[in-house]
């Protein structure tokens, strides 16, 4: 287990770095990385213009950049936002929470409802109910998710049932064709023809087969809604990391960019570690 925590942790160091650099440059070598709506001002003097455009130059080098980002970070300085003028680490320490909520919230409900209509049909026998599901989540994958969040503004709803109906069809399919494989194995047959309770064969046969399949799930669900916050924040005016790497990439503010790739690679990488160590200490030991 420890070799396998260790191989996750170097894993993810060496996607951090690579990530954030490709980024950086990525953000670098786009289009208008050099201008700066400040500088369309037409009160500001020629000197002040001159030094915000020395300013967006500091960064010209990437790699210079990088390397001098990269020290900063290790000792807790991760620079200044060019766009809101304010340190980052105190932009993220702020708006983290926001989106953490956001994404507990909508990835729980998104959970819930694909478990009810998932699992609800084998356990009261009726094929309706699944069906019901099926042409939910049918629906709701043909709405973009920028289009949701457009609807929830306009009704004025919380923002993370947007995101809970983005990941409910998407956890939903695919736990409705691990739990309709594993009926179809021949010990559960076997067990639901013997007269066994439907919740005892799911309990004790059907989620003990494809447990392993739904916690790696569970893992990659938690990257899709973070994904997803992004356009539900930026739409829905939640002050929360979504919204600041939209504001990011809008303004090409690179130490604030570069930051949330960070944060982002680190949520999802600890998060799929986590569900392939429970999957690990779940397997039984042989002798």
């Amino acid at each position: 287990m420890a070799v396998r925590i260790g191989r996750h942790l170097i894993t993810m160091v060496f996607t951090v770095v690579i990530g954030a650099f490709l980024a950086a440059t990525l953000v670098r070598f786009a289009p208008g990385f050099d201008a700066d709506e400040q500088q369309l001002d037409s009160r500001l003097s020629h000197e002040t213009v001159e030094a915000l455009r020395a300013a967006r130059g500091q960064n010209r080098n990437i790699v210079r950049f990088y390397i001098k980002y990269a020290f900063a970070a290790v000792h807790g300085d991760l620079g200044q936002s060019q766009t809101l003028n304010r340190p980052v680490r105190q932009l993220v320490g702020d708006r983290l929470p926001v989106t953490a909520r956001l994404v507990a919230w909508g990835v729980t409900l998104g959970w819930t409802l694909a478990l009810v209509f998932a699992l609800g049909g084998p356990l009261v026998r009726l094929s309706g109910f699944k069906w019901i599901g099926v042409a939910c989540a049918g629906i709701l994958l043909c709405i973009p998710s920028a289009v949701l969040a457009l609807a929830f503004v306009m009704l004025r709803a919380p923002g993370f049932l947007a995101v809970a109906l983005v990941v409910f069809p998407k956890i939903f399919s695919i736990t409705r064709n691990l739990i309709d494989h594993s009926y179809e194995l021949p010990h559960i047959l076997t067990a639901r023809a013997k007269g066994i309770s439907e919740l005892r064969v799911l309990l004790w046969h059907v989620l003990p087969v494809s447990g392993g399949q739904l916690i790696a799930l569970a893992g990659v669900s938690i990257s899709l809604a973070i994904g997803v916050s992004i356009p539900v924040e930026a739409l829905c005016g939640i002050a929360g990391i979504g919204q600041l790497a939209w504001q990011a990439a809008l303004g090409r503010d690179l130490p604030l960019l570069v930051t949330l790739t960070v944060i982002v690679t680190i949520i999802t990488l600890s998060a799929n570690m986590i569900s392939d160590v429970v999957n690990e200490s779940l397997k039984p030991r042989t002798a």
